[in-house]
């Protein structure tokens, strides 16, 4: 489980395909405090560190994951951002993050708003019947925000200087895609609300 707060905007240091699968190396500033068989958020995405090297250790996604994510689409020197699983004797700052990724977006506009950004995704309502609201909760490549500008298949954030910084959002641009994870409380309400108009 996580949170959505991003604890560091890391960089892609080797990509090596083996069949199917993609060995990510990254590195970043908390290895030394890793250990094998750990749970990382990369963009969103839960994967298991199965490498330490000195400064940098290694995770692989499968080919259902780079099917329905944007890991797929690093290079060297990408930035990804990383989040360690929340601890249960701190405080829960973000929301309720799984780091299942139920789909990519793509970002359509990046307007400046006097010191913040507002960024605009569309995403395939069609793909999971699954939705954002107003002033709810969306990962957006793992880091939690509040939805803006709610629609069918697209939705704004608005991003403060902070996070613009310290995560990748300052290397999104339209046309780049992202990760998203809708809220879980709204998840599990499409799927009993579909339920209940099928028995109808």
């Amino acid at each position: 489980m996580f949170s959505g707060i991003v604890e560091e905007a890391a960089k892609v240091v080797k990509l090596e395909k083996d069949k199917e699968n993609l060995h990510i190396t990254m590195e970043c500033s908390f290895v030394n405090e890793l250990k094998i068989d750990q749970s990382i958020a990369h963009n969103g995405v839960c994967l298991t560190v199965v490498d330490i090297n000195n400064q940098q250790y290694t995770v692989t996604a499968i080919k259902e994951t780079l099917e329905k994510t944007n890991l797929g689409n690093l290079e060297i020197g990408s930035k990804v951002n990383l989040e360690r699983s929340t601890k249960l004797d701190g405080r829960l700052d973000g929301h309720m993050v799984q780091g299942h990724v139920d789909q990519t977006a793509v970002c359509t506009k990046v307007e400046e708003a006097d010191g913040s950004w507002y960024f605009t995704f569309e995403y395939d309502p069609s793909k999971d019947d699954y939705f954002t609201v107003e002033k709810g909760s969306v990962s957006v490549n793992g880091v939690s925000l509040t939805v803006v500008n709610s629609k069918d298949h697209s939705f704004q954030v608005a991003i403060i200087p902070f996070t613009y910084e310290m995560t990748n959002f300052h290397q999104i641009k339209p046309g780049t895609v992202v990760n998203i994870e809708f809220d879980i409380l709204g998840k599990y309400i499409a799927k009993i609300v579909k339920q209940q108009l099928g028995k109808a």
